[in-house]
């Protein structure tokens, strides 16, 4: 049940909000308090959009995709301080609530710190209190481009189909946007069955460029992952995964961007993915690609102040797989890393897959409740750095595990990981 209580609410325009809003709004919709936020939005006006957006247009207020909206053919979609995004619900096994930027559009969704741009389930914005939001009330964010993959260029993002949907290319300077102080909850979708490989993300990119901007983006209760990166040399600052049903970060078919400032934060009430009746829910998973093979072009990310935080304790940590899990010839560069809270803490497997002797081992920090690390390249982490046992270690933090009362990951709060522009709180708000 949700519960929002309207507290200490300031005026209201509405003229940011209403349906011929779409095309032209200068004024940033006013968020209220974090406790109303939900419960104010769902008393404004929607305007419902479908189909492919192919010329500049501008989204604001409370907006409800109906289906796949394709921002295509040099168009740019242009998101205000505030909006909140959701889904048209429906019956049939389709995708809806899709929101896809194609290697000929681009997306400018710039929140503030206090006026976060909010894609979330719609049963949050109905106005009434007995609903409760459910992964895949949202179907997701994808965001393609024309930089390099390990795939060919005519390859079709997960989950979708047709050639608006093709990502990689040459372009390494592909600029798809910017996405900036962004939330995206309740999101995912799968297109057959549970692990079917043929997913929706909570964020998917597909080919993105460096000249692309993701900054300070929350993926909050996915249904499958909340960030897949598909190839590209798109750089991320700032991210957050709380409490992913599968992966909160997966690599893969030639990623080599740089990751700097990440948290994922499992909440062990959520739902869990299974591979059979196996965990398979990982803080990172990292492959080449899909069949393993070994390409020119490697996935090789550079990962720079990330922490990983699971259960306390290894009765909930059986819910989860690894802290990080790098196979199918796949690499990465880890610098100034902490992780906690699941079975295995860093796993390296298969041939060719390696933890890259380009990372600063010493600062590479590791709990596992029953193996710290293990594989190729994992060999250079200081013995002191390594820790297993049935309770996670906090490795410094003030008490990291979400489940176990009020939570802070300082000092390792490096993305203003508790700021007014993120959530953790779905349930009841006095």
């Amino acid at each position: 049940m949700k519960k929002l209580t309207l507290i200490a609410v300031a005026a209201l325009s509405l003229t940011a909000c209403q349906h011929d809003q779409l095309s032209d709004s200068s004024s940033p919709f006013e968020m209220q308090p974090t406790s109303a936020e939900y419960l104010t939005a769902s008393s404004l006006p929607v305007t419902s959009v479908s189909g492919n957006i192919t010329t500049n247009t501008t989204w604001s207020g409370v907006v409800e995709i109906n289906g796949i909206v394709t921002v295509k053919d040099g168009a740019t979609l242009t998101i205000q301080p505030g909006t909140f995004i959701k889904a048209k619900p429906n019956t049939t096994n389709t995708a809806t609530g899709v929101l896809v930027i194609a290697k000929t559009g681009k997306i400018n969704a710039t929140g503030t710190e206090a006026q976060p741009i909010i894609f979330t389930s719609y049963k949050l914005l109905d106005g009434n209190e007995d609903t409760t939001a459910a992964p895949g009330d949202f179907g997701g964010v994808i965001i393609l481009g024309d930089a390099p993959t390990n795939t060919p260029s005519t390859k079709t993002i997960e989950g979708l189909s047709g050639s608006d949907y093709y990502y990689g290319g040459t372009n390494s300077a592909h600029n798809g946007g910017t996405l900036k102080y962004v939330r995206i909850e309740f999101a995912g979708y799968d297109l057959l069955a549970p692990n079917s490989g043929n997913e929706i993300n909570g964020l998917t990119l597909g080919g993105v460029g460096n000249g692309t901007i993701l900054d300070h983006i929350q993926v909050s209760y996915g249904k499958d992952d909340s960030f897949e990166f598909f190839g590209g040399t798109v750089n991320a600052s700032n991210l957050v995964s709380f409490a992913a049903d599968d992966d909160n970060f997966d690599f893969d078919n030639g990623y080599t961007g740089t990751i700097t400032c990440a948290l994922a934060l499992a909440d062990y009430n959520s739902t869990h993915s299974l591979s059979g009746t196996s965990p398979d829910s990982n803080g990172i998973e990292l492959d080449n690609n899909a069949d393993g093979s070994s390409t020119t072009l490697l996935t090789h990310p550079v990962i720079k102040n990330l922490t990983i935080v699971g259960p306390k304790n290894s009765s909930k940590g059986a819910l989860y797989e690894n802290g990080i899990h790098i196979r199918r010839h796949g690499r990465l560069t880890l610098n100034d890393a902490v992780i906690t809270g699941y079975p295995v803490g860093i796993k390296v497997e298969g041939t060719g897959s390696e933890l890259s002797s380009a990372s600063t081992y010493s600062t590479i920090k590791v709990h596992g409740f029953t193996t710290s690390v293990t594989g190729a390249g994992t060999a250079g982490i200081p013995a002191a750095n390594l820790l297993t046992g049935a309770t996670a270690s906090a490795w410094g933090m003030s008490q990291p595990f979400f489940n176990e009362g009020s939570w802070n990951v300082s000092p390792r709060n490096c993305g203003n990981f508790q700021g007014l522009w993120t959530k953790y709180n779905f349930a009841i708000v006095e």
